[in-house]
């Protein structure tokens, strides 16, 4: 798929999934998309833990509140360093690297969304990190359930350009 058709198609899927497994080597090919994305200094601090054992994904579930259980899901996991002065980008590393796999997902035909609020409620996100030895000074950041959709979804309507984007002025 062309990288603007998978950026105009990519959208945020909360449905059910097929009952197929995600082969490892797709699963690898979005993660190392996710390596390709820009990291302040190079510090290079967002690392992934892929899982596709259904045990474990039905705990993660479990953890999280959840019935519907993907066949997949990559765990982003933040690592907090300085590397220039007193500043840390863990957070910006982490979000490129997702944005570069919800591409990827997209293209390769699958679908998921970028889960991270219901890992800030009662812990969730260090209960997950425990579940899968996450070491306790990263963070488990972002979760993305990755599968063939079982439902169509079409992308949400943007906003047409003239409402978001001005040349030389705010606002026009």
């Amino acid at each position: 798929m062309d990288l603007f058709t998978a950026i105009a198609n990519r959208h945020s899927y909360r449905g059910p999934f097929q009952n197929r497994p995600v082969p490892r080597a797709d699963l690898e090919t979005i993660v190392r998309a996710g390596f390709q994305a820009p990291s302040g200094c190079n510090a290079q601090t967002t690392t992934f833990v892929i899982v596709d054992d259904p045990g474990v994904l039905r705990q993660i579930y479990d953890i999280l509140g959840r019935a519907v259980i993907p066949p997949a899901l990559i765990v982003c996991v933040a690592h907090p360093v300085t590397p220039f002065r007193d500043m840390h980008f863990e957070l910006e590393d982490c979000s490129a690297a997702v944005e570069n796999m919800l591409l990827a997902v997209t293209a390769l035909g699958y679908a998921t969304v970028w889960t991270d609020g219901e890992l800030r409620i009662d812990g969730r996100g260090e209960k997950v990190g425990e579940l899968l030895g996450v070491p306790a000074e990263r963070r488990v950041q972002v979760i993305l359930p990755v599968g063939v959709p079982a439902d169509t979804a079409k992308p949400p309507k943007k906003l047409p350009f003239e409402q978001r984007a001005w040349f030389n002025r705010y606002g026009g």
